[in-house]
């Protein structure tokens, strides 16, 4: 295994999904009393993972059809216009 990758992504992700609105919304659901907390962790844990699935398929599809530099570009670009766009709405 790749460490400084794993860790790169993992840190990278973490960071990024504290406070955004996946992570709000299941804790509203673990908030009711009468949910099993232990399936909305198994729930939410799922659709995390088919979600980065979803993004590494399209990531080496990508790849094949785009050079990998461009797509760097491509996400950075990306990152700063969402910013941007969250700034302007804030």
């Amino acid at each position: 295994m790749e460490w400084k990758v794993f860790l790169t992504v993992l840190a990278t992700v973490f960071v990024a999904e504290l406070g955004d609105k996946t992570q709000l919304a299941t804790m509203l659901f673990a908030a009711d009393s009468d949910v099993n907390k232990w399936t909305v962790f198994v729930a939410a844990s799922l659709a995390l993972v088919f979600a980065a699935a979803l993004g590494v398929v399209a990531g080496s599809l990508l790849s094949g059809f785009i050079n990998e530099k461009y797509l760097h570009y491509i996400a950075g670009v990306g990152f700063i216009l969402i910013g941007g766009w969250t700034l302007a709405t804030a």
